[in-house]
């Protein structure tokens, strides 16, 4: 299957970040960005244990003790009560639309140490215009300037990436602020391009306003598709700096390599935004990529007006960057000693 699926109008679909992403249903891809939704799945109790699919049978008929030999049913206990656990943010309902969520290995410059679970399942609403709230989890690191405000890639949500983005802020220590697209994880709305763009605006208004995080102090991060919102918000907002991880040109550029200018159906145009990006730029490509070939991050570096030294990782493909020990080096260097941080 190609990376790009579909009409790219309509059901264009960017795949291979991460983990496979799951083979679409009889009906088609649900839109313009399949992706994999995680949804919390009706459960059964009987006297076997747990079962973790779809019972359609009525209490009556679940199995249980014989009947007692005076014809009289046995007591049957009660089911144990699902726990209420949220393990993840990733499974707090949202209330608006589409919701954008964080999780961050420590609390954006300006926010309190007391920072909780609780506090960080309310929403706030973002401004006009956006379709989204935002919710968000926090653990205090005071020494943190930066925050990162990462947009991640197709295949995956924010409870697959938890674990990621708590290490890779305690090592380059900042703060990590990222989102579920709309139609990912448990956000509500469908996944599409505009919906892209509204739902990274929503994180930033919530960045901006519920924590008080200057612009300055704000690095926007993008991997694989989640450059696209990234280059587009960078265009209108200046900010300390852009991350462009596996960057794509555009989605018709993917499907078709020899494609040489944007056509008015093309999605994602990123090559036609990257040049109106005032803030130093890091584009990071592995050279072997099997999903957006290596071109594309050499093209949108040559169009940075302002980008610092790139990392080419020699024989990285797509999903497998962050497991060459470069990687980590060369954020520390940008972010510790290329950024100001006094």
């Amino acid at each position: 299957m190609h990376p790009l699926q579909g009409p790219l109008c309509g059901s264009a679909q960017l795949s291979g970040d991460r983990v496979p992403t799951p083979a679409p249903s009889s009906s088609g891809p649900r839109s313009l960005l399949e992706a994999p939704v995680s949804r919390r799945s009706k459960t059964c109790f009987s006297g076997r244990g747990r079962c973790p699919r779809p019972c359609p049978r009525s209490p009556a008929q679940m199995p249980g003790p014989a009947p007692r030999p005076g014809g009289g049913a046995a007591a049957r206990p009660l089911p144990p009560r699902p726990s209420r656990h949220r393990s993840s943010p990733r499974r707090a309902r949202a209330r608006g639309p589409a919701r954008a969520a964080c999780t961050s290995a420590s609390a954006p410059t300006g926010s309190t140490r007391s920072a909780s679970w609780t506090q960080s399942r309310s929403s706030s609403r973002a401004r006009p215009g956006t379709t989204g709230s935002a919710a968000c989890s926090c653990a205090a690191r005071p020494s943190s300037r930066y925050t990162l405000l990462f947009s991640h890639g197709n295949a995956v949500d924010l409870g697959q990436m938890c674990s990621f983005y708590i290490g890779l802020g305690s090592r380059i220590n900042c703060n990590i602020f990222s989102y579920d697209y709309s139609g990912y994880g448990v956000s509500s709305g469908k996944p599409s391009e505009k919906n892209l763009y509204a739902d990274i605006d929503a994180a930033w208004q919530a960045l901006r306003t519920r924590y008080g995080v200057s612009p300055e102090n704000i690095i926007l991060y993008g991997q694989s598709i989640g450059t696209v919102p990234t280059v587009d918000l960078a265009s209108r907002y200046e900010c300390a700096a852009v991350i462009l991880h596996s960057p794509l040109m555009s989605g018709l550029r993917v499907a078709f390599p020899d494609t040489r200018k944007t056509y008015c159906f093309d999605a994602f145009p990123s090559i036609d935004k990257i040049s109106k990006v005032t803030s130093p730029v890091l584009v990071i490509h592995g050279t072997e990529d099997e999903v957006i070939d290596f071109s594309h991050g050499l093209a949108m570096y040559e169009r940075c007006p302002r980008a610092v030294e790139p990392l080419w990782v020699e024989g990285a493909g797509h999903n497998d960057i962050e497991l060459y020990a470069q990687y980590l080096e060369r954020l520390k260097q940008f972010i510790s000693h290329e950024l100001p941080n006094s």
